[in-house]
C-alpha cells in the first residue's frame, strides 16, 4: 500500500509545501549516502593514536617521513610515529603521503591475513590489547609537498604547519559532526560544528554559525548544504584540529574535484562486536529515577542500524505502559546514551534490550544484549 508523501511528513501538504518536504527528505538521503561512501580520511598520527576504535579498518591518508625502526618501517610526523606495513609499495625519502588501512592489532586475531608480514613490537607471549599497537597497511606511497596555504585538507593533514596561526578556509557546514566526519568533539561550546571539504574535516569553535543571510542549526541535517568561509586561529588537542573562529561568512560552493575512493579491500571475516561496559550495571538496584543508560561497545557502530533496535520496558504486569526515550551515539567513545523523556515509576525494574540487526561501521554484527536494573524510590 502506498503512503502519500504528505502523510509521511506528518501533515496534509499541498503544492509548494509538499515539494519542500520532498526536498528535505531527498537531501537527508543524499547526505546519508555520501557519508557512507568508502573514502579515505585525511588525518594525523596523533588522531589515530587517540581514537583507534574509530579509525580501525578505515581507509586513511597521512603525511610524514618514512624511517626504519629496527625491522619495521614507521611514519613520523608532528612528534609522533606509527608502524607502516609497506606491502609492495616502495619507500621514499622526504615528506610522503601514505594511503592505506588502519589496523588496530589488538582488535584482530593473531592469524588475521591482514597482518601477514607485519613485524610487531608486541611481547612474544602476549597479544596486544585494543589500542596498544597500531599499523597502517599501505596501498600507496607517493611524494608530498609541505602545505604553504591553508585549506581544510591542509589543516587535516599537516596541522603542525598552521598551529597558532590565523587562517581563512572555505568548507561545507556539517553540523555537530552529524555524519561522523571526525572521531570526537572539542566540547568548547554548544555551537561547535564541523567544516568539511572534499574528504577532510576540522572543527570550528568560538562563534555561532550565523551571519548575514544565514543562521544554521548544528543539529539539523537540512542545513548541511551550506558553505561557509571561516577565519580563525588553528590549534591541536587530543588528536583534533580546531579553528577558533573570529569571523564566519556565507560562501559559494567551490569547484572541487571529486574525492578519491580507495579500491575495496578483499573481504575478510570479522568477529561480531559486543557490549563491554554499561552504566547502570546488570542487576544494579537503587538507580536514581533521573539516571540515563550508557552502553559502550568493543567496536564502532553504524549509527543508522540503531533505529528501532533499542527496546526499553518495565518488568511486570501484562499491560505495562511504554517507556519513552531518546538515544545518541558518540563515535569517539563507541557508546550510546539512552535518556528517558518522561519520569520513570519508582521501585520498578527496567529492562533494556539491544536487538538483532545492529552492525558495526564495517558491517559486522553486534551480539544482542540485555540489561536489567531496579529504580530507587
Amino acid at each position: 500500500m502506498s503512503v502519500p508523501w504528505a502523510r509521511v511528513c506528518g501533515a496534509d501538504l499541498h503544492g509548494p509545501r509538499l515539494w519542500f518536504a520532498v526536498a528535505v527528505v531527498l537531501l537527508a538521503f543524499t547526505n546519508s549516502a555520501t557519508a557512507q561512501t568508502a573514502l579515505r580520511r585525511p588525518t594525523t598520527i596523533d588522531a589515530l593514536r587517540q581514537y583507534p576504535g574509530y579509525f580501525h579498518l578505515q581507509n586513511v591518508v597521512l603525511h610524514g617521513e618514512l624511517a626504519q625502526s629496527g625491522r619495521r618501517a614507521v611514519l613520523r610526523a608532528g612528534g609522533r610515529e606509527i608502524a607502516v606495513l609497506l606491502n609492495d609499495q616502495q619507500a621514499a625519502s622526504g615528506l610522503v603521503e601514505v594511503r592505506g588501512q588502519l589496523l588496530d592489532v589488538g582488535r584482530l586475531e593473531p592469524d588475521d591475513p591482514r597482518l601477514t608480514g607485519f613485524e610487531g613490537a608486541r611481547e612474544p607471549d602476549r597479544w596486544p590489547r585494543p589500542g596498544e599497537e597500531l599499523v597502517v597497511s599501505a596501498s600507496g606511497v607517493s611524494g608530498a609537498q609541505l602545505a604553504t596555504s591553508a585549506s581544510v585538507r591542509a589543516l587535516a593533514l599537516q596541522p603542525w604547519r598552521f598551529d597558532g596561526q590565523q587562517v581563512t578556509v572555505v568548507g561545507q557546514f556539517r553540523g555537530r559532526n552529524l555524519f561522523g566526519d571526525v572521531p570526537s568533539a572539542p566540547g568548547r561550546s554548544r555551537y561547535d560544528f564541523v567544516l568539511r571539504s572534499v574528504d577532510a574535516a576540522v572543527w570550528v569553535t568560538g562563534l555561532r554559525p550565523r551571519g548575514r543571510g544565514f543562521d544554521l542549526n548544528v543539529d539539523a541535517r537540512v542545513d548541511t548544504d551550506r558553505w561557509l568561509q571561516v577565519t580563525g586561529t588553528v590549534s591541536q588537542a587530543r588528536g583534533l584540529v580546531t579553528i577558533e573562529a573570529t569571523a564566519i561568512a556565507a560562501a559559494a560552493a567551490p569547484d572541487l574535484p571529486p574525492p578519491d575512493e580507495e579500491p575495496p579491500a578483499p573481504p575478510v571475516a570479522v568477529e561480531p562486536a559486543e557490549v563491554i561496559f554499561s552504566a547502570p550495571t546488570e542487576g544494579e538496584i537503587d538507580v536514581p529515577l533521573t539516571a540515563s543508560v550508557r552502553v559502550q561497545f568493543s567496536r564502532g557502530l553504524d549509527p543508522a542500524t540503531l533505529t528501532d533496535r533499542i527496546r526499553v520496558s518495565y518488568l511486570g504486569g501484562p499491560q505495562e505502559p511504554s517507556i519513552e526515550f531518546e538515544h545518541t551515539y558518540d563515535v569517539g567513545t563507541r557508546a550510546i546514551a539512552i535518556m528517558f523523556t518522561r519520569p520513570l515509576d519508582r521501585f520498578r525494574t527496567i529492562r533494556v534490550e539491544l536487538l538483532e540487526g545492529i552492525r558495526t561501521f564495517d558491517g559486522a554484527p553486534v551480539r544482542p544484549w540485555m540489561l536489567t536494573f531496579s529504580l530507587a524510590g
